[in-house]
């Protein structure tokens, strides 16, 4: 008695590269009593061209071939970030097991001896076919949480670049850390109806989250009212602190005042000030979880620095506070920054030179904190 598979893979479309005619019917009739869809080529350009215009979940590719044969056909797969994943089985006689070797060490999936076995066909393509879906249905879950905080072409780029080391782990980098936080949020949550109160966040976090994106920030996460974004990871940018200052401007200039003038058209309250606090250098960065619940995150003293300095952002009166660090990364500081003095952090053991945008003064009666070591009439030393 036969025993049926467990699973037959679901149909696919698959590309038969052979310069014999006859080789090419026997392959399609196969293909296509397993269930798919084929179409042929009688030459590795025209492969090739195939390949580049259409989408496929496997080739079937004869190794000798005239004008381009199937190595070489290989190599210029695998070397595409857009086929490379596509499974190639390798067509060959059998005195070509040299070439066999050769194809499956530069990323062939298998290959298929001639003459043509049609149990083993259908098996070959049914496990090439089962590999391909379950990259594609990896792919679909990595986009499906990296677009939740990053732009679409970003998104793009991120898999393209980084695609199976996506996954668990992580990585060094080395960026600009920004959080953000709603001045009096808390207090007006207290007493406002929960409704009217998600209402505002998500009418914020709109807002807030346009002006990171514009920049190719990396949203980490929420954090009650307020944000953690990073510019220079998962994918790096030498002008992450520019970067980083400019989607500040633009929270500051543009958005904040933009939400409160919604605000007041819609009599919800308010208005509100900010807080954002900016630090560069090293962190690490990676996915963290399980294998069915992943989310992108960010550790490291560069992480907890500018943290504090959100936080210190409010007994400084400040509605931004930048390190020293992100001071010197950026390309050529605008005139608009003031340098407020040297100041210690929590859990620092040196003290930490500290700059604002000269018109971001808070309302409020606190009076601002005093440095603990200010260099008098200069900026920090190596500063401009």
């Amino acid at each position: 008695m036969t025993r049926e598979p467990p699973w037959e893979a679901s149909a696919g479309r698959v590309l038969i590269v052979d310069d014999d005619r006859i080789n090419r019917t026997l392959l399609t009739r196969g293909v296509e009593q397993a269930g798919h869809e084929a179409d042929t080529a009688e030459n590795g350009r025209d492969a090739l061209d195939l390949l580049r215009e259409g989408q496929y979940d496997l080739v079937l590719l004869d190794i000798v071939m005239p004008e381009l044969d199937g190595v070489s056909v290989l190599d210029q797969i695998k070397a595409d970030p857009r086929l490379q994943h596509v499974p190639v089985i390798m067509i060959s006689a059998v005195d070509e097991v040299d070439s066999v070797v050769r194809c499956i060490e530069m990323g062939a999936e298998d290959y298929l001896p001639k003459p043509f076995d049609p149990v083993i066909l259908r098996a070959r393509i049914n496990a090439g076919l089962a590999k391909k879906r379950l990259h594609d249905l990896e792919q679909e879950r990595v986009r499906s949480v990296f677009s939740r905080f990053m732009p679409e072409h970003v998104v793009e780029d991120v898999l393209q670049r980084t695609d199976e080391d996506l996954r668990l782990g992580g990585s060094r980098d080395v960026g600009t850390v920004m959080f953000t936080d709603i001045r009096g949020f808390t207090a007006f949550s207290e007493q406002a109806q929960p409704q009217r109160v998600i209402q505002l966040l998500n009418e914020y976090f709109g807002e807030m989250i346009d002006a990171i994106f514009a920049q190719d920030g990396t949203l980490v996460g929420y954090r009650g009212d307020g944000l953690l974004a990073v510019f220079g990871a998962p994918i790096a940018l030498d002008d992450h602190a520019d970067r980083a200052l400019a989607a500040a401007r633009e929270m500051l200039e543009v958005r904040l005042p933009h939400f409160n003038s919604w605000l007041h058209k819609h009599r919800l309250g308010g208005p509100f000030e900010m807080g954002i606090g900016l630090n560069s250098g090293p962190f690490m960065s990676g996915n963290v979880g399980s294998a069915r619940q992943l989310e992108y995150t960010v550790h490291g003293d560069t992480v907890n620095t500018a943290a504090r300095l959100e936080e210190m952002t409010k007994s400084l009166r400040r509605s931004l506070l930048m390190a020293e660090p992100t001071y010197r990364a950026l390309s050529r500081p605008p005139d608009s920054l003031e340098f407020v003095g040297q100041f210690e952090l929590r859990g620092r053991r040196s003290t930490i030179g500290l700059w604002t945008l000269e018109w971001t003064l808070l309302r409020g009666d606190e009076q601002p904190a005093h440095p603990t070591q200010e260099i008098a009439g200069s900026s920090p030393a190596g500063s401009t």
